[in-house]
């Protein structure tokens, strides 16, 4: 057994087993880092399921019905026939403005939080080129009295007050659904009148009062769309098919401001059916909290292997430079004190901010190491080198997880002056004469 002891290349494999086992419970704590960020997943939409989900508002968009004949073969009788089918020409708005101001709140499901809000939003602009001239259709097959405006909503349970649409100083009520599912499937509807006798534009306001939770997003169907929105949220994330051209964002909440063209979107001013899809253009506010503790968790956990091997590094220079045997066992329990920090991390780190999680469990681990190695070594000098040692380690983590542009480029540099101390502190030893005796 003493043989073994002494036995450098047994003694550099078993650490080497040791460490690689250690990645186990690393893996472990990694996987529950994924299913702590599922169950966080699961809240919210539990969440939004109750109160609302979130909302894309689609319109106004003035559909008016026509009849189309196509030939059909009937296999029964042999013969072609002609056949009716109804179809829509859909037009967009010239001018589209909407105001509107988003009321957060906070809701919670256990520990974790979910944002929802309110929303007034007032709509209002005009039709002022309604051309059927274009589509080469006999006016005997429009149907001019069964025109209709549909409003496309995700969730119809975020409206909040009956919805009355301003056509032209007339005010028509919202039904729900929508007529054809040409552009939305969910949605209000409310039949318009259009006289194709009178060079007219159509006018029309309507005000929504709409819930939804997290995302309020908005379709451009305006040959100009001008949309304003002002919130008390401090900390929006604009997302979509387009940014704000301007915002204002302080500790009152933010205010955004979009001015979109029809020019600048994949789809036009009217169109027949189906043949075009206006949902890759949605764009808006993302009111989701600010919760990234799981997504820099894991981060952390990748750089398992780094704190591990550093660590063994410097206990078994330990025992060459100063001839202190340190037992396989003491690299076990150092290195699982060393994965517990992980686990701490995740666990505090749900409860207050990361930062400070990352700052608890880091000093936490450091004295319970610190403690630990000055009781089998002896030695005030080594404890305090090995705790330094890990308190850069830590420092140096804590850095690269608060720089995700330059984390690569931080990281690289480090483990090349890492590798540079090793090489330089371990370049006077003689490898092929080594004696690891204990000394008492």
């Amino acid at each position: 057994m003493n043989n073994l002891k002494y036995n450098l290349l047994f003694k550099t494999s078993l650490i080497v087993v040791i460490a690689l086992l250690l990645l186990i419970p690393s893996f472990m704590i990694e996987e529950l880092i994924y299913e702590r960020e599922n169950t966080q997943r699961e809240a919210v939409l539990e969440v939004s399921s109750i109160w609302s989900n979130e909302q894309t508002i689609t319109g106004p968009i003035l559909s008016v019905p026509f009849n189309r004949y196509i030939e059909q073969y009937s296999t029964k009788d042999s013969v072609e026939k002609i056949v009716q089918i109804r179809d829509h020409i859909h037009f967009l708005p010239d001018i589209l403005n909407v105001e509107g101001a988003v009321m957060p709140e906070k809701r919670y499901r256990g520990i974790y939080e979910v944002v929802v809000y309110n929303s007034n939003i007032h709509f209002s602009g005009s039709f002022y080129s309604i051309d059927f001239k274009s589509f080469d259709i006999p006016i005997n097959d429009l149907l001019l009295d069964k025109a209709f405006v549909t409003i496309g909503i995700n969730d119809l349970r975020g409206i909040e007050k009956q919805i009355e649409l301003n056509w032209n100083d007339e005010s028509i009520s919202f039904t729900p659904g929508t007529v054809t599912n040409d552009i939305v499937s969910s949605g209000i509807n409310a039949e318009v009148k259009i006289d194709m006798n009178k060079q007219t534009s159509y006018v029309f306001s309507f005000d929504l009062d709409l819930k939804g939770s997290q995302l309020l997003h908005f379709i451009p169907v305006g040959k100009v769309t001008d949309i304003n929105l002002k919130s008390e949220w401090n900390n929006p994330s604009f997302n979509g098919a387009f940014l704000p051209d301007s915002r204002v964002i302080d500790e009152n909440g933010f205010t955004a401001h979009w001015n979109i063209l029809h020019l600048n979107r994949n789809f036009p001013q009217s169109w027949i059916g189906s043949s075009q899809s206006v949902s890759n253009s949605a764009f808006g506010v993302d009111l989701l909290l600010p919760v990234d503790n799981y997504q820099k968790s894991t981060r952390t956990i990748k750089y398992a292997i780094l704190f591990i091997v550093l660590t063994f590094m410097v206990f078994f220079f330990v025992e060459i430079l100063n001839k202190k045997f340190i037992h396989p066992i003491q690299y076990i329990l150092v290195g699982l004190a060393l994965i517990i920090f992980f686990s701490l991390l995740l666990a505090i780190s749900e409860h207050m901010k990361f930062n400070y999680a990352f700052i608890i469990s880091a000093v936490s681990t450091l004295l319970l190491v610190t403690a630990y190695v000055k009781s089998i070594l002896k030695s005030n000098t080594l404890s305090i080198l090995i705790s330094a040692i890990l308190a850069i380690l830590y420092s140096f983590i804590f850095v690269i997880i608060q720089l995700q542009d330059y984390a690569l480029l931080i990281g690289s540099i480090g483990l090349f002056i890492i590798l540079g101390l090793v090489m330089y502190f371990s370049r006077k030893i003689d490898w092929y004469n080594i004696n690891l005796e204990e000394n008492n």
